[in-house]
């Protein structure tokens, strides 16, 4: 078998890489890790995160939905496959995934408030207004000062010309 040490000298190399902005041989690296290792994920989803700062948003996508095809249960993977298809402006695609990771979790638990301000987002770059500032809205029950939900949803409201007093 591998050297049980093998994977945490990898993972070790891979930050060392990524730290030093050596995005594609991080990306390599992380890649190293077997799917069978208890790593496997984490080391996917540096890849993927490698892949984001090099500007290779495609290739994270890519990683990520390889990933939610084996580990689709985990909600850290779809939020991670939302992230990255946001940050690709495919947030069409990225809602659902948003959708799958809040029906993963406790969506009660303040900790989640960062799906429903990034799944509406997604729903506002789509057009879908009355999703967006529900999303924004629910992010705010969870976490009542958060400043870029509380500016999101105020631009938001801005623009629409809707409850210009609030």
């Amino acid at each position: 078998g591998i050297d049980p040490g093998h994977t945490e000298a990898l993972l070790y190399a891979a930050r060392i890489l990524s730290d030093s902005r050596q995005f594609d041989l991080a990306a390599d690296a992380f890649d190293e890790v077997p799917p069978d290792d208890p790593q496997f994920v984490e080391a996917q989803l540096a890849r993927a995160d490698a892949y984001l700062e090099d500007d290779r948003g495609e290739e994270a996508v890519a990683t990520l939905r390889a990933l939610a095809e084996t580990h689709g249960t985990l909600a850290t993977v779809q939020a991670s496959l939302g992230d990255a298809l946001r940050r690709t402006e495919q947030c069409e695609e990225a809602i659902p995934v948003y959708t799958a990771a809040l029906d993963l979790v406790d969506p009660t638990q303040e900790r989640y408030w960062v799906l429903f301000f990034t799944r509406g987002i997604c729903h506002e770059m789509t057009g879908d207004y009355i999703a967006s500032e529900a999303d924004f809205r629910q992010a705010l029950v969870l976490n009542p000062e958060q400043p870029q939900v509380l500016n999101n949803l105020g631009y938001s409201l801005v623009e629409q010309r809707r409850n210009l007093d609030e």
